[in-house]
């Protein structure tokens, strides 16, 4: 069986990774390697505090989370670093400390079907000393944090399998199979987030899928333990995120009129890097910075949706997965190869419903 990934990022990296381990499958990867939002996101797994009303969101995002306790663990018995992984531990703030105890309880009430949360518990600001601007936090000590292109790097690399540059023109034919750039394939799983709209609407096809810009920026310091700080989660689109090694990221943006655009924005980055400094001001002591900025994927109610085109039998797509895109992404990667090797996964695509963003235009 000859199968086509178009886009590298997340989703299709983890479905590369697991489609290495099915016999008889022969596999290529297609990625035009411009603006992938996995390699901009600040890489934050933490989805238990969020008090979105999409029950099915939610249960993509939680079991998302645990996932990723199979994902390392299958990448450390197939002899791979999984640095890129680190329980740090999360800890969020609030404007008005009053509203820390509502989100203890309801984080609480989660504890049962997600023991991975770990401790959770308000703590006083002096136990947090590297930070300032806040009286109290609500700590989770299994939250975690995500390099995110280590991450598909190295999921890549574990496939074995040959990735492919350039963009994709992707035609059914008559056979039931599929050509994408003079090469023929049985079966195609479509994760290039953004760009699906550009894929599917030379076939006919109206995509409900906008481009969202994302941007951070990463400090590197000498002499600072970053490794053993928690990821700081004010309110707001600011989040702080300590890396092993003398990192700490600051971001991401989320710009939602920019298009493809891919130019870095300073005054959008300093906005950011001003709000940091009220928590951490040594931010202006780094020794240097560099800038990331992707595209990520989202839809008009900013709902995930993944499975088969219905109207192009073979055809497995994902996409909409916005700013969770590194918490969900693997979890729906490995659903689409449990999809497209026809049997179930731990998710019903039924509830995240291709046919409500992919529709055949009249």
């Amino acid at each position: 069986m000859k199968i086509a990934i178009v886009g590298a990022g997340i989703v299709g990296s983890t479905a590369a990774y697991y489609l290495s381990k099915e016999k008889g499958v022969e596999v290529t990867v297609f990625d035009h390697g411009l603006g992938q939002a996995t390699k901009a996101a600040a890489g934050i797994i933490s989805p238990w505090f969020s008090k979105r009303r999409n029950k099915a969101w939610y249960r993509m995002a939680r079991l998302g989370a645990d996932f990723y306790q199979d994902l390392v663990s299958d990448l450390e018995k197939d002899g791979y670093d999984t640095s890129f992984y680190d329980k740090s531990g999360v800890a969020l703030l609030k404007k008005d400390d009053s509203k820390l105890d509502a989100l203890y309880q309801h984080a609480e009430t989660r504890l049962e079907e997600s023991p991975i949360i770990g401790e959770l518990s308000i703590k006083n600001a002096e136990d947090l000393p590297e930070f300032i601007g806040f009286d109290h936090y609500l700590y989770a000590s299994g939250g975690a944090r995500v390099e995110g292109a280590e991450l598909t790097a190295t999921l890549i690399e574990a496939s074995g399998f040959e990735k492919v540059g350039g963009p994709v023109t992707l035609s059914p034919l008559d056979n039931g199979t599929y050509e994408i750039n003079a090469q023929t394939f049985d079966k195609v799983i479509l994760a290039c987030g953004a760009w699906l709209g550009q894929t599917l609407e030379p076939l006919g096809f109206e995509v409900d899928v906008r481009p969202q810009k994302g941007q951070l920026r990463d400090y590197f310091f000498e002499g600072l333990d970053t490794g053993k700080l928690p990821v700081l989660m004010p309110e707001g689109e600011l989040d702080v995120i300590p890396f092993a090694g003398g990192k700490i990221s600051v971001g991401a943006s989320h710009e939602n009129d920019q298009g493809f655009d891919l130019t870095v924005d300073e005054t959008v980055l300093a906005s950011l890097e001003e709000e940091a400094k009220t928590y951490f001001p040594d931010l202006s002591t780094a020794n240097s910075f560099s800038e990331r900025v992707g595209t990520r994927a989202y839809t008009s109610d900013f709902s995930p949706f993944f499975g088969e085109v219905s109207e192009l039998e073979s055809v497995f797509v994902a996409s909409g997965l916005g700013s969770s895109g590194l918490t969900t992404g693997p979890l729906i990667g490995k659903n689409l190869v449990d999809l497209a090797m026809n049997r179930p996964g731990s998710l019903d695509s039924a509830d995240y419903p291709v046919a409500q963003y992919i529709k055949k235009k009249d």
